[in-house]
């Protein structure tokens, strides 16, 4: 059975060493210290980074695991649920504080972001519109009320970074909710208007 997946111009082993080299970069020591020194950086920097080089690695899967994959990921569900488990988990203050100073809990975080990456890569096309849109409506939402919670805190909600950091990274993380919406809204209502015209051509 094809699978359906989001596809780039990149041959699959160029992806895969992409995957490998990005991470192997984002693992060292100097690059994760310069990374996680700020609060903002940490959460919208590296994990970004991370979600792209679990991406890559599954870009590189070959077709024989990419079917076995699909057989517990109809519609991107499996995958979309696990990706928004694993976000949410990420957003907890305790999660970001226990990465700094415990390493099992900072490879764990690693580990964890790259399966993210993986899952959003192979789910998002098959899941269609409807399950994009359940994935983005809880999501979204959740990083809107962290950053609420974090900018509007009078207090340091993670021990490791300052008070200031902490406000950036909420009124980042609100309009980021906010850009991601509307953005995901517009493609929606292109990806409706052509519908619309290639089933008006068809019937012409």
């Amino acid at each position: 059975m094809r699978t359906k997946t989001l596809t780039l111009p990149i041959p699959a082993r160029a992806q895969w060493a992409m995957g490998c080299l990005f991470t192997a970069w984002l693992a060292l020591p100097f690059v994760r210290a310069a990374l996680e020194q700020s609060m903002l950086r940490h959460m919208l920097l590296q994990a970004p980074l991370l979600l792209l080089a679990g991406a890559c690695l599954a870009g590189g899967m070959g077709p024989r695991l990419r079917a076995a994959v699909a057989r517990w990921n109809a519609y991107g569900i499996t995958g979309l649920l696990a990706a928004a488990g694993i976000l949410s988990l990420l957003m907890v203050p305790r999660a970001l504080d226990l990465a700094l100073v415990v390493p099992a809990i900072e490879t764990l975080k690693f580990a964890l972001l790259l399966l993210a990456g993986a899952a959003l890569r192979l789910s998002w096309a098959p899941a269609g519109l409807l399950m994009q849109g359940f994935f983005l409506g809880n999501l979204l939402p959740m990083m809107a009320v962290a950053g609420q919670l974090y900018a509007d805190s009078p207090v340091r909600i993670c021990n490791a970074y300052l008070l200031d950091d902490q406000a950036r990274l909420g009124e980042w993380l609100i309009a980021l909710a906010c850009v991601a919406a509307v953005g995901w809204l517009a493609q929606v209502a292109r990806t409706l208007v052509l519908r619309e015209e290639r089933a008006l051509a068809a019937e012409s």
